[in-house]
């Protein structure tokens, strides 16, 4: 027997099915008339935020039968590289100006990679990152991991 889903099961699921089908909606390119046209058609709603879960599938079945592919999900960013760099980064704390802020580890992978945060780096900017600070660690006189 399933578990129930609980509150926040719900308004996780919803609010992704409702992305969902805002990207459908923008791939599909429908004009706003013609998304409330489906939505009232499908379900016989306005509105997506109206829909309950059922309906929110039965929009997105609909969407799909009309040409829209999901796009494969993007592979997430390699954690364990991640996690190493702000150990790096918060071993320099202490000789560094700016303290090791989050910020201004932010700034120095922008510099680095062009990317906003490290959350966002693929692995091989996530090694540029890392190399690049184990260098800047030595020049400073801190310990590199």
């Amino acid at each position: 027997m399933a578990r129930p889903v609980t509150r926040l099961e719900s308004t996780t699921m919803r609010r992704s099915l409702i992305a969902k089908i805002h990207v459908a909606r923008k791939d599909l390119r429908l004009e706003d008339a013609d998304y409330r046209a489906l939505l009232s058609r499908v379900t016989g709603r306005a509105s997506s935020a109206d829909c309950t879960t059922a309906q929110l599938d039965a929009i997105l079945a609909e969407m799909k039968r009309l040409g829209f592919r999901p796009r494969p999900a993007r592979r997430s960013p390699a954690r364990p590289l991640v996690r190493k760099l702000y150990a790096i980064w918060n071993d320099m704390g202490a000789v560094l100006t700016a303290a090791g802020s989050r910020e201004s580890l932010r700034a120095f992978v922008a510099r680095q990679t062009g990317v906003d945060a490290p959350e966002f780096l693929d692995d091989a900017q996530a090694v540029q990152v890392i190399e690049a600070l184990k260098a800047w660690s030595q020049r400073i006189g801190g310990g590199a991991r």
